[in-house]
């Protein structure tokens, strides 16, 4: 296509697609900005902080979840510790393995035993997301920008591997393919709601802007063990996912009851009670990664815990419990039988201020002598080897890591790219997010600063509009949702209507 084709082609479609100013949507969502920084500030063990007690007010805290339900809880406790004896040897020995996969030409049928094993584990492979060669562009346009914009943060700054990119145009190009659209509407229709009328619709996805990883052979300082994002005390608080009661079957005695999957309890649910570089402040169904590189295990690959509801069981009860005897070295990973029988923890009458790995602001964190039931040595799993255009998804309170080093020959590239609903909180960090794309800042959830404002070859909104279709304007919040399309329930034509209000459309 000519230079002057594509020029009256931007020219029809900023025309048609009425893109917003930004003007027109600053202020509709509010977000308080986060200071400068990288990827080191969001955890605990990358800035240097020591896990330790919280303020004294989490040990009433601690109390109020559990009072009147001691003995429910205890025995739902050693119920969990005896179904982790079952699954820990079969991950251990399964390995890689134990990860579902489908290619992305199946998605439209998925087997039952993708069905189940995802929804059992909480992580999936979907191969051929992207072309193989677009994938590879995508790395090659990234380098690119990087070059041109040396002024661009990252982590560690003497041999970056993390990267302070939230608006190149790889980046940009991804978030909106049409295949990748596809992916995480498959992913999101494993979630259900109890209320039909709910106001979220996992047909249309939001974007959720997120960091680049370009990560060399050798590196060893982006050494992030295992984590959970999306908050850290707040899965505690009354007024963070508790005000969704999202785990409340696990608070009352009765883990098996909690389903992972429900999507209506999240949605009032606030992650960033803290503003801090280490929270999402949007519902992501499925957290994921699209590879641009060759890679598998050893290789600066991901780790992934395939427990799911056991794990977020787990990690949740295990600050209300405490050894009767405690192990000969408490800083260890690995522990005797004896140490983690259930007859050798009891239940604290008198709860402590401990949320073992959580801190306000930063990203809760997991590790063996914090968690010694999870056997994490043996349960963090390596994802199998992947190829460029590859996506790797996670349930959203899945335990995930990097390797410790990579040990790999060549570059393990990725761009985070996860799935979101449309809901109103969702819709209301769109605004936001729309709002800092267009004047080229850090995506609101991250650190901020000047982000790529000067840099060289940002894209702009009418560069979204000649890359994508429809859906993919929709999802960066740059046109309006068709509330009139057919088969939508009226809780979907409910959010697509109130969606288009908070994101300006309607007044």
């Amino acid at each position: 296509m000519s230079a002057l084709c594509m020029l009256r082609r931007l020219q029809v479609l900023r025309h048609t697609t009425r893109l917003p100013s930004p003007q027109s949507v600053r202020g509709v969502a509010t977000v308080l900005p986060k200071k400068e920084g990288d990827i080191s500030d969001a955890f605990a063990s990358l800035s240097g902080l020591q896990f330790q007690p919280l303020e004294t007010r989490f040990a009433d805290l601690k109390a109020q979840l559990i009072h009147g339900k001691h003995e429910k809880v205890y025995a739902s406790w050693e119920r969990l510790l005896a179904s982790l004896r079952e699954e820990v040897p079969l991950i251990a020995e399964a390995g890689p393995r134990i990860i579902p996969e489908i290619d992305f030409k199946d998605i439209d049928n998925p087997s039952e035993h993708f069905n189940h094993e995802y929804r059992k584990r909480g992580v999936a492979i979907i191969r051929g997301a992207i072309p193989e060669d677009e994938a590879l562009q995508l790395k090659e346009g990234l380098r690119t920008y990087i070059r041109q914009n040396p002024q661009t943060k990252a982590f560690p700054p003497e041999n970056p591997q993390v990267f302070e990119l939230y608006w190149s145009p790889s980046q940009v190009r991804a978030r909106s393919h049409p295949n990748l659209l596809k992916t995480q509407q498959f992913l999101m229709s494993y979630w259900h709601s109890k209320d039909p009328h709910a106001l979220v619709s996992a047909d249309h996805p939001t974007v959720y802007a997120d960091r680049v990883r370009m990560r060399s052979p050798g590196d060893n300082k982006f050494a992030l063990g295992p984590h959970i994002d999306g908050g850290g005390p707040e899965r505690w608080e009354p007024e963070g996912y508790g005000r969704g009661k999202v785990y409340e079957k696990i608070w009352q005695g009765e883990w098996e009851q909690y389903d992972p999957w429900e999507s209506s309890c999240r949605l009032p649910v606030i992650s960033d009670m803290y503003n801090g570089n280490g929270s999402c402040s949007m519902f992501r169904m499925a957290q994921g990664w699209l590879s641009m590189s060759e890679t598998g295990p050893f290789e600066g690959t991901l780790l992934v815990n395939p427990l799911l509801s056991r794990a977020t069981a787990y990690f949740l009860l295990r600050p209300f419990f405490s050894p009767v005897k405690a192990a000969a070295d408490p800083s260890a990973d690995v522990f005797s039988s004896d140490f983690l029988a259930s007859n050798n923890w009891r239940l604290d009458h008198q709860p402590n201020s401990w949320l073992h790995g959580a801190s306000p602001g930063l990203g809760q964190e997991l590790r063996g002598f914090l968690h010694p039931h999870l056997e994490l040595h043996r349960t963090m799993t390596h994802v199998p080897t992947v190829r460029p255009g590859d996506y790797v998804a996670w349930h959203c309170d899945t335990i995930h890591a990097v390797d410790s080093i990579h040990a790999g020959k060549s570059d393990s590239s990725v761009l985070y790219i996860p799935s979101c609903p449309l809901t109103e909180l969702n819709a209301q960090g769109l605004a936001d997010l729309r709002d800092n794309f267009l004047k080229g800042l850090p995506a609101p959830d991250f650190p901020g600063g000047v982000g790529e404002s000067q840099h060289i070859g940002r894209p702009q909104a009418e560069d979204v509009a000649a890359m994508t279709n429809d859906l993919g304007l929709q999802s960066f919040g740059l046109k309006a949702w068709d509330s009139t399309e057919p088969g939508l329930t009226p809780g979907q034509q409910e959010i697509l209507n109130r969606s288009n209000k908070i994101l300006g459309f309607y007044a």
